[in-house]
């Protein structure tokens, strides 16, 4: 089944506050619209009755100039014999404008008034209309642009758009402020994953602060842990030296040769998981500054104790601001690796998608590519049905592995198509 990554909860939250930021200005657009619906009607009920009360008046006193004076930008007026709208029209609207005149009007009554909608070319419509004066003639009109938008609906709507995009903007904005403190604690908790000891900052929000201190408190605990396992194992190391070595005095003491030899093996493999088992113990709390290394001479003094089966190839010299020790530590981990199963090892140093790398291949049985998670296990051995004639202890990788996880580097393996492994160190950059 594929894995969809779910969004962060900074993309959800701005997400969610874009939706009702939509909402509400998709609500509000809808509002001042039907206010504009409903101030179009009243309007064109104000300017009806308004033109119908001046027109008979003036229609009384110079029935010639009813017309031309009544007529203008916003309204075309006549006086004709015969209704230009003989009958009243059909729909809602027009019976609320009808209502709205003789409310405006309620001389006009009793006057014929039939209404009607009239298409335009090119879209819109304009309310035309006939109402009988008092001598019996009909004065036609037509109110242009009923459906049009008024400027002051307009207007609003275009300020609420704006004010609507400054609210989110600004909600953006102290949102990020806001989940600051979540992002550096996942980078915090991404870092102590990876065994880096992380120094949270304690503000924000209370339920932030006291969630950064749980974890520094976390972080007290486990190094505390760690460092008392340590101390643990190496204190068992170190009494233990001293059995072996009187086993080792002993050996000299034994007369079959055939006894003495598995005995002084046993000691010497023993010896060798202690050895091992120090390095990983202290990969575990290993304390390192960033300093300019070059990376050639750091390998070259690495390859140098295996006497030619080690070949260095790359750059003369590779300078990078890293941590010495541990990446010094996890080649030669890699390094003997290599050597103790292929017999001879090429490490090649160069940069790859902007970050330097330190490749180690051998020729040896190499590593199947689904342990390659496994082998990062302390004590994992692909060999553990055989017999104990192999050599290590599987705990080389895992130290590198440690040590890379603790200072920001990265150890991965890749199948050789010609046999045997490629173990690849990113140098940590500080």
């Amino acid at each position: 089944m594929p894995h969809f990554r779910s969004p962060r909860l900074a993309v959800q939250a701005a997400s969610l506050l874009l939706l009702l930021g939509l909402v509400q200005l998709g609500g509000s657009i809808a509002f001042y619209q039907a206010i504009d619906r409903q101030t179009l009607r009243e309007d064109h009920a104000r300017r009806i009755a308004e033109l119908l009360v001046v027109s008979d008046r003036l229609h009384r006193l110079d029935a010639q100039r009813t017309a031309g004076v009544m007529s203008t930008r916003h309204l075309d007026a006549r006086v004709d014999a015969v209704p230009a709208v003989p009958h009243m029209g059909q729909g809602r609207t027009l019976q609320l404008i009808a209502g709205q005149v003789v409310h405006w009007e309620p001389g006009l009554a009793a006057r014929p008034l039939h209404l009607a909608f009239a298409d335009k070319h090119g879209g819109g419509r304009d309310l035309v209309g006939s109402i009988r004066l008092a001598d019996g003639q009909w004065l036609n009109f037509r109110s242009r642009d009923f459906g049009a938008m008024w400027p002051i609906a307009l207007r609003a709507t275009i300020l609420t758009f704006f004010t609507a995009l400054a609210c989110l903007a600004v909600g953006l904005l102290l949102l990020r402020l806001l989940t600051r403190p979540l992002r550096r604690l996942a980078l915090a908790a991404d870092a102590i994953g990876h065994g880096q000891r992380v120094e949270i900052d304690e503000r924000g929000p209370e339920d932030l602060q006291n969630l950064a201190h749980a974890m520094n408190m976390m972080q007290e605990r486990i190094a505390r842990l760690l460092e008392d396992q340590a101390r643990s194992f190496e204190a068992i190391s170190h009494d233990l030296r001293t059995p072996l070595a009187r086993q080792r005095v002993a050996v000299d003491l034994i007369d079959d040769r055939e006894i003495s030899e598995i005995v002084a093996g046993s000691i010497d493999e023993m010896e060798g998981l202690l050895a091992s088992l120090q390095g990983y113990l202290r990969a575990q709390h290993l304390a390192s500054e960033a300093e300019a290394v070059d990376l050639a001479a750091l390998t070259g003094a690495v390859a140098a104790p295996y006497a030619g089966r080690v070949h260095v190839l790359g750059p003369k010299a590779a300078i990078v601001t890293t941590y010495a020790e541990p990446v010094r530590l996890a080649l030669a981990a890699l390094v003997e690796n290599a050597v103790r199963y292929g017999g001879e090892a090429d490490v090649r140093i160069g940069r790859i998608s902007g970050a330097w790398e330190i490749e180690v291949e051998d020729s040896g049985p190499g590593i199947p590519a689904a342990h390659f998670e496994d082998v990062l296990t302390p004590f994992f051995r692909l060999d553990e049905a055989r017999s104990r004639d192999t050599p290590g202890f599987g705990l080389g990788i895992p130290t590198a592995h440690r040590l890379m996880m603790r200072f920001g580097g990265k150890l991965s393996f890749v199948e050789r198509a010609e046999g045997g492994l490629r173990a690849s160190l990113t140098i940590p950059e500080a």
